[in-house]
């Protein structure tokens, strides 16, 4: 993202740091194991869109828009070959 932390991601981030937040609460509280798991599951599907969100601004920002300005000020100069790789793991990280 080179242009910053677009307001949606920032929403999401704040939402699941809520959620996180309210699973903290229900273990404290001592609430039914289910519920609490439920919230889990719930912070998971979160965690799992806003990588997508967030790799798919990667893949547009910086791999296919490498070299045109649009990537990330913190993205270093790769090859091609280089993209491809940390996308590769990255992908790899993210779906394990």
């Amino acid at each position: 993202m080179s242009k910053g932390t677009s307001p949606k991601i920032k929403a999401r981030v704040n939402r699941i740091a809520g959620q996180v937040a309210g699973i903290q609460r229900m273990v404290e509280e001592d609430r039914y194991c289910v519920d609490i798991l439920n919230q889990i599951a719930a912070v998971r599907s979160a965690l799992d869109a806003l990588g997508i969100e967030l790799l798919s601004q990667h893949l547009e920002c910086c791999v296919l828009g490498h070299g045109t300005g649009t990537e990330h000020a913190q993205a270093e100069p790769m090859s091609k070959d280089q993209l491809v790789d940390e996308v590769r793991t990255v992908l790899a990280r993210f779906l394990k």
